[in-house]
């Protein structure tokens, strides 16, 4: 057996005032606010979201001066900091469930004289309980060990310690280290795939963020990055730093633009054919990485009890310590991705830290790790294939399960993340990415459920038809209708249309005013009715339960009158995106609308005889696909090892590799 570290004590490298929180924490921990959100009693009526989520932070200021180093943090005279926080405490039982180690040992540096530091660990429900503690009195500086075990981690909990400085300022660093076997000291190395499409000064920035890292170096043995755009990232003037730092590790890969799934896939294929890494990370372009949390990944990887994909999680890259994804299941009736039990999305660590969020501390199973930020074993690509060729959406979840079906798991790791931008700031359930949700979604289904016609697949899509449609939203309603027919078409044409269908999808949906999207006002003739709104409502109050369900069976025939006459030539509202739900919307002829990311506006504009004509294929095409489902579903797992195979994406390469 020998000595392995795991995890050092780290501080933000660019010491940002708006990360702090998640490395270092100056409050007190309160616990009993959100008492009732653990396990059976999730939910409880004694408890509401809104007192879940209160801030409890009581202003304390964490100077940026206190950081000394990328691991060293000066505590000031008398005051008290912790470090159980998202980077800084050690998660217990994610190293206890998947992975050999069974003790591990904290060692604390204190410099600075009556210095003390305290070891506490939680139980799963979020309890915290004092471990050990130790003091360098009247000596200048010390460093302290504890052996910790962890058996008592089954369900969740964490490490994690506190330092408290007397009359004068303290220094404190701190490793986590464990005796592992002898075969599994030795660290793996990992190749890095990043797909990027006219992101060239994000992307350039990224890769400098890598490369000048040099305790992360050694663990590298290439970064790919597969060039799909025009704006190349060879020309952003932070290209040529990031190419200095990594030198021959970095290689630049130009092909056309077959979105993330053939990026992504260019880079599994490269790393297996060269066959020298023992991962491929799998990282987005538009991203801000902690460099350490890739080690993390690493480190942890080399450890799991199996080959296992180690992913990381997401914060919002505009509201840098709220979590945005903390793992990610299927939930297998609907066939829909979503956070687990008791996660809770949008997640403020600046508002309720580690200690005083009680979910935070059960351990979280995941079926996937979206691919942002996610280390999969090479051992895993040249068993089960690389990615479907299914241009964006759906390849990591697919994926996911595909290895989670051969025995290879997938852990979402705290501690090991990167800063992007929340699916929440996207449009991509209206836009052209709406058809490669519907198609790629039902091809996963068609692949992984385990339920006959895909559970709730079919009536629940059929459900979303009639409320795009009561909506006015038709453009998106023919992109689904065209997704459907490809899933019908079977999986053959695949690789064939990953580089023209978005080209065909952008093209189709010119035609429709939904689809057309202005970013000047004055593009939109005035808002204009002839009659005022009913009773003075302007159609923003919420509606309850019931007025929703009577929305819902009155919209589909209201969409067959006639529409008003000055709705052809002006709007009769303009509603922000926040706002625009369908049992608003049905109650229009016309609307101005505007976009998630507030960039843009289009003119929605009610058609009977569209919503006729497009009602009627919604309800033909489910049923053929209810039909049809059993040998769908027999033909595309039967093919599906052919086209993930390292040879059927030498064939959709060859255009840029012969």
């Amino acid at each position: 057996m020998s000595t392995r570290l795991l995890q050092r004590q780290i501080l933000p490298v660019d010491r940002d005032s708006d990360v702090f929180r998640l490395y270092v924490d100056p409050e007190a921990a309160i616990l009993d606010a959100d008492k009732y959100e653990i396990g059976s009693n999730r939910g409880a009526k004694e408890l509401n979201n809104a007192n879940l989520r209160q801030s409890i932070s009581t202003g304390t200021v964490i100077h940026p001066d206190q950081i000394v180093n990328r691991t060293d943090m000066r505590v000031p005279a008398t005051e008290r900091l912790s470090f159980g926080t998202y980077f800084n405490a050690f998660p217990a039982s994610y190293w206890r469930r998947w992975t050999v180690v069974t003790d591990v040992t904290l060692t604390v540096k204190l410099v600075g004289a009556a210095a003390a530091v305290t070891v506490y660990r939680s139980m799963a429900n979020g309890r915290s309980q004092r471990v050990d503690t130790a003091t360098t009195g009247s000596a200048s500086e010390g460093t302290f060990s504890f052996d910790l075990p962890l058996k008592p981690f089954v369900d969740g909990g964490w490490y994690w310690y506190d330092v408290v400085a007397a009359d004068e300022d303290v220094v404190v660093s701190a490793q986590w280290t464990a005796e592992v076997p002898d075969d599994r000291l030795a660290h793996g190395t990992v190749d890095i795939a990043i797909t990027t499409m006219n992101r060239p000064d994000f992307c350039a920035k990224l890769l400098g963020q890598i490369g000048e890292d040099d305790i992360l170096r050694p663990y590298l043995d290439e970064v790919l990055v597969m060039e799909q755009g025009t704006q190349k990232v060879v020309d952003s003037p932070d290209f040529p730093r990031a190419q200095e730092l990594l030198g021959s590790t970095l290689r630049m890969i130009e092909q056309g633009n077959l979105g993330g799934s053939g990026g992504y896939a260019r880079g599994q294929l490269e790393s297996v054919r060269k066959g020298t890494a023992t991962y491929l990370m799998c990282m987005d372009d538009d991203v801000i990485c902690e460099p350490e949390g890739i080690i993390r990944a690493i480190t942890f990887g080399d450890l799991a009890r199996r080959p296992t994909i180690v992913g990381g999680h997401m914060f919002s890259l505009f509201s840098r310590s709220r979590l945005h994804s903390y793992g990610e299941i299927i939930q297998p009736w609907r066939f829909w991705w979503q956070s687990p039990p008791d996660v809770h999305n949008d997640w403020d660590f600046a508002a309720r830290n580690l200690r005083s969020s009680r979910w935070l501390h059960k351990r979280v199973d995941v079926d996937f790790n979206g691919w942002f930020m996610c280390l999969i074993p090479r051992q895993v690509l040249a068993e089960i294939g690389l990615s479907l060729p299914l241009f964006i959406k759906w390849d990591d979840s697919e994926f996911g399960l595909r290895a989670k079906a051969a025995g290879y798991p997938t852990v979402s790791f705290p501690g090991a993340a990167v800063w992007h931008v929340p699916w929440t700031d996207k449009n991509d359930a209206l836009d052209w990415q709406a058809y490669f949700h519907q198609r790629n979604r039902f091809i996963a289904a068609l692949l992984h459920s385990q339920y006959p016609t895909g559970g709730r697949m079919l009536r629940e899509s059929r459900n979303h038809q009639i409320k795009h449609l009561v909506s006015m939203q038709y453009s998106t309603v023919e992109l689904r209708h065209m997704a459907l027919e490809d899933v019908l078409a079977g999986p053959d044409a695949l690789h064939g249309d990953l580089a023209t269908k978005l080209g065909e999808v952008r093209e189709f949906v010119k035609a429709f005013s939904d689809a057309r999207l202005e970013s000047d006002p004055d593009a939109f003739a005035p808002v204009r009715r002839k009659k005022p709104p009913r009773r003075g409502k302007d159609g923003t109050e919420v509606p309850g339960r019931l007025s929703q369900l009577l929305t819902a069976g009155m919209a589909p025939l209201r969409q067959l009158r006639a529409t008003r006459e000055m709705s052809r030539e002006f709007p009769e509202a303009e509603l922000p995106a926040m706002d625009a739900k369908w049992y608003r919307l049905a109650r229009y002829d016309s609307a101005i609308v505007s976009m998630p990311d507030g960039t843009s506006a289009a003119l929605y504009q009610r058609d009977p005889e569209k919503f006729k004509e497009l009602t009627r294929k919604t309800f033909e095409i489910h049923e053929q696909l209810r039909k049809e489902w059993p040998r769908l579903s027999a033909e595309y797992r039967a093919k599906l090892a052919d086209i993930t195979s390292p040879e059927a994406w030498d064939d959709t390469f060859k255009p840029w590799t012969s």
